[in-house]
């Protein structure tokens, strides 16, 4: 990318710590704010996860915290009618006397439901509403419910009550369901012709055999997270699941697992949409979706390449100074890689190694916050590392915000298959990135705005903001002190101008999955056993890598505009604040809330 020019930091300034969510000061129309609300609990029937991961599945909604979502093709076509319905609600609304945050929010739902349905309208594939999970493939090795069911279960359903432990077994008891719904789709689009990647299918049948194994096993972890949590309640918790395990869950999985090993049998090694029938419409529909932009696959790809060069210019006299001389930059940085001073200790040690940096480093950009944003949240997360059967199919980490009322906390995941996939110059950014002030610190901001808001998500302002919070940890003096981890940070943000130049390449321009690798590794110095999991990640979730940078190049222009027309009455504080106020956006309507912050404080 273009160097990023870095503001000068305001000096500290008090900051406060809300506990409830801050008052507009012009009251949304009631109306508008009923409407609003309405959509947000139609939307929430469909995917009750979401209702329980935000902690709003009480009282009248109780029964939410009984339900799976359907996955099934006619639970599909449900949520796309809901979707007609309600935007077409929204579409009659006249905006132009609401105050800014409601016009915010009624664009928001617009964009979110015009791009999913467009989605619904391909003949194939897994559409998120509001989300960044798009992929043609409804079952591979990061998609599919043998992966979030489980996950689910364990990490964001509670159980505090007898009534909760009843809800689990109800979820439990409909994973079949879900499974059986799922595979109904897989063979549809088989049947179009859709097959995966030979080496997508490999991972995913490794991944849910290990599955099925678990479940095998006195119904592995699904029953051992409830027996866990239930020690004071009376009833017959192990029993009960281990029957619908045995009796439904294990059935349903092997059912998934014989068609996955039936299109193993039909499968090629191709990776990319453009060899895959549709393929070219879906990735058109993806790389849209995941930008919020029209800019074209060709022009993602050379923007990559032009921002990739530039930040390689930065890193080059670093490297210099450290006595990394000799070889392109990627070269370098797989030498530095080699440092056995960076790597944490193998085996279980190294992962407690691991786990205390992570927690040591969130304590300390918490405490940085008070200096780049005027209102505080707690910025609550718990580090966890990702259960070992999703491990081998999953990046290096991700992470977001809990509940809406804080009960259930963030979480950064960290992948801990091995130790070898971090090194301790490059494992702060991923904190600043997963953690604060990127996924859980933004999506707090995002949990005081009304229901819908905190249901619906854009990958290019999600993604984008985290690698900006990246940046806010260097300009707050994270590596004042360290030029190996400047090395590390500035690695990850050209790790993102790769994945323009690689996700394009794989799916318009006929790259092998070889090419793909190797274009990280040389070009940037990325370990082997890092980008291989990327690049099949890739192929499964098309499109979605682009977002990173083109989110994170769209929040800097935004600043530079500010910063320009505001001159002496600019202040990190108060733009960082218009960012995370106005919630996670399209990228045209983050301009529209800037250009609202700017006139503000012209006025001011």
């Amino acid at each position: 990318m273009l160097a990023v020019g870095t503001a000068s930091l305001a000096l500290p300034g008090c900051a406060r710590t809300l506990t409830s969510p801050p008052v507009s000061t012009q009251a949304a129309a009631p109306g508008a704010a009923t409407l609003l609300d309405q959509i947000a609990w139609r939307l929430l029937r469909h995917v009750p996860e979401s209702a329980t991961g935000l902690g709003v599945d009480v009282g009248e909604h109780a029964g939410l915290r009984y339900r799976l979502e359907d996955r099934s093709a006619e639970g599909r076509t449900q949520l796309a009618q809901t979707l007609r319905e309600d935007l077409a609600r929204i579409e009659r609304v006249d905006a132009a006397s609401l105050d800014a945050s409601t016009q915010t929010s009624l664009a928001v739902v617009r964009s979110a439901y015009r791009t999913a349905l467009d989605g619904f309208a391909q003949p194939y594939g897994d559409v998120a509403v509001g989300g960044w999970r798009n992929a043609p493939y409804v079952v591979i090795q990061n998609v599919g419910a043998y992966l979030d069911t489980p996950r689910f279960l364990d990490a964001d359903h509670p159980i505090r009550t007898r009534e909760d432990a009843d809800a689990y077994l109800s979820r439990l008891g409909q994973m079949d369901d879900q499974l059986d719904g799922e595979l109904e789709r897989m063979r549809s689009a088989a049947a179009m012709g859709l097959i995966p990647p030979d080496f997508l299918l490999d991972r995913a049948i490794t991944q849910m055999t290990g599955t099925i194994a678990d479940a095998r096993d006195g119904g592995g972890g699904l029953v051992r997270s409830l027996v866990d949590r239930t020690g004071s309640f009376p009833g017959n918790w192990q029993t009960d699941a281990k029957s619908i395990v045995a009796g439904q869950t294990v059935p349903a999985l092997e059912r998934q697992l014989t068609e996955l090993k039936r299109q193993r049998a039909l499968a090629t090694s191709d990776p990319g949409l453009r060899e895959r029938p549709g393929g070219s419409e879906f990735y058109a529909w993806a790389l849209r979706t995941s930008t919020t932009t029209h800019v074209p696959p060709e022009e993602v790809h050379t923007r990559g390449l032009d921002q990739l060069a530039a930040l390689h210019a930065r890193m080059d006299p670093i490297l210099r100074s450290l006595g990394y001389t000799r070889g392109t930059v990627g070269a370098r940085m797989t030498a530095l890689g080699k440092d056995r001073r960076f790597m944490f200790a193998e085996g279980d040690p190294g992962r407690a190694e691991i786990l205390a940096f992570i927690r040591k480093r969130i304590d300390w950009i918490r405490a940085q916050m008070p200096r780049a944003f005027r209102e505080l949240v707690p910025g609550n997360v718990e580090v966890r590392r990702l259960p070992p059967a999703e491990e081998p199919g999953a990046p290096t980490a991700y992470g977001g915000a809990g509940s809406k009322d804080g009960t259930v906390p963030g979480k950064m995941w960290i992948n801990l298959r091995s130790t070898d996939l971090h090194r301790k110059y490059d494992l702060p950014t991923l904190v600043h990135h997963e953690a604060i002030p990127g996924h859980v610190w933004q999506g707090e901001y995002a949990n005081r705005l009304p229901l819908i808001r905190s249901i619906l998500a854009f990958n290019a302002y999600s993604e984008g903001w985290a690698l900006y919070g990246e940046q806010l940890a260097d300009e707050l003096g994270a590596y004042d002190d360290d030029p190996v981890g400047r090395l590390g940070y500035l690695q990850s943000i050209a790790f993102r101008a790769c994945r323009m130049v690689v996700d394009t390449g794989l799916h318009t321009k006929g790259w092998t999955r070889e090419q793909a690798i190797r274009f990280f590794m040389e070009k940037n110095g990325n370990k082997r056993e890092e980008v291989v999991n990327e690049v099949d990640r890739y192929c499964s979730w098309p499109g979605q890598a682009c977002g990173y940078k083109m989110g994170h190049n769209e929040i800097n222009r935004q600043r530079d505009r500010a910063q320009a027309v505001l001159g002496t009455a600019y202040d990190l504080r108060d733009f960082d604040q218009a960012v995370v106020d106005g919630g996670n956006v399209p990228l045209d309507v983050l301009a529209d809330n800037v250009s609202r912050y700017i006139a503000n404080a012209r006025r001011a």
